[in-house]
């Protein structure tokens, strides 16, 4: 090989090495700034990711009777309550026993509250619409209402996602304001992942202290089931919303 040959192919070599180490050293920075930072917060009892601005819970008669006032006043550091997801109705016929309770406490507590759905796959989507309807009034300033599904309970993957779009359309079409799916991630990517997209998403996701092992956008974290909040006697699930103050404003009812 000549001196002139060798000379070309360092030539193009060394800025093709150069790009791709610049390229790696983006990459890895990306990653790190993307993965959610964990703050220990001794008051909440667990580590919390700190680069969400707004935190909040979500409960169910689990937790008993809840002391509202305290969840509201309730702050360490810079981290406060911001908002409340509480179970209302689950499958056909049944309702939390604590929701009426629940509901009009937290309203009365400036909280912003929103009510959610379990649902049951086995059973008739728009017969487990119309329990959540019967059950719940939305006002200005409550979140969206959401769909808990992460069980089959016996349907087929064609059964399940046929049920679920009767209870989010038969919702919508009511409150008229687009429901939010909660599930977890491996049941989304296996039952949720086509057909759903028009609707915010609600993940949890437990296993990892980094951001939801899930290609899409969300909206809500469910990151720990393990929290702890004054006023609350039992454990508490913890969730961050994905955006700003302006955000979560435009998110609520209007």
């Amino acid at each position: 090989m000549t001196d002139n040959k060798k000379n070309v192919k360092k030539t193009v070599l060394i800025p093709l090495l150069f790009l791709v180490i610049i390229s790696i050293i983006i990459y890895l920075v990306t990653e790190h700034f993307n993965k959610a930072k964990f703050v220990r917060y001794p008051a909440f009892g667990i580590s919390l990711p700190s680069k969400y601005e707004i935190h909040g819970i979500d409960i169910s008669h689990h937790q008993n009777n809840i002391d509202w006032d305290e969840v509201k006043a309730m702050k360490d550091q810079n981290v406060k309550i911001g908002f409340c997801f509480i179970k209302a109705t689950e499958g056909i016929g049944r309702v939390d026993n604590m929701f009426r309770k629940n509901w009009y406490n937290s309203k009365k507590s400036g909280l912003p509250r929103g009510a959610y759905h379990f649902f049951i796959g086995s059973k008739s989507g728009k017969a487990q619409a119309a329990n959540f309807i019967e059950t719940v009034q939305l006002s200005k300033g409550d979140m969206p209402p959401v769909l808990d599904i992460e069980q089959a309970n016996g349907a087929t993957p064609e059964q399940l996602i046929q049920r679920a779009k009767e209870w989010l359309q038969t919702v919508e079409a009511y409150y008229q304001v687009k429901p939010v799916i909660y599930t977890y991630v491996d049941f989304y990517e296996k039952y949720l992942s086509k057909g759903f997209e028009e609707y915010d998403l609600w993940i949890a996701h437990y296993l990892q202290q980094d951001k939801p092992r899930i290609q899409r956008k969300w909206i809500f974290w469910q990151h720990n089931e393990k929290g702890r909040v004054n006023g609350i006697d039992a454990l508490v699930d913890c969730n961050v919303f994905n955006g700003d103050s302006t955000d979560f404003k435009e998110f609520l009812i209007q």
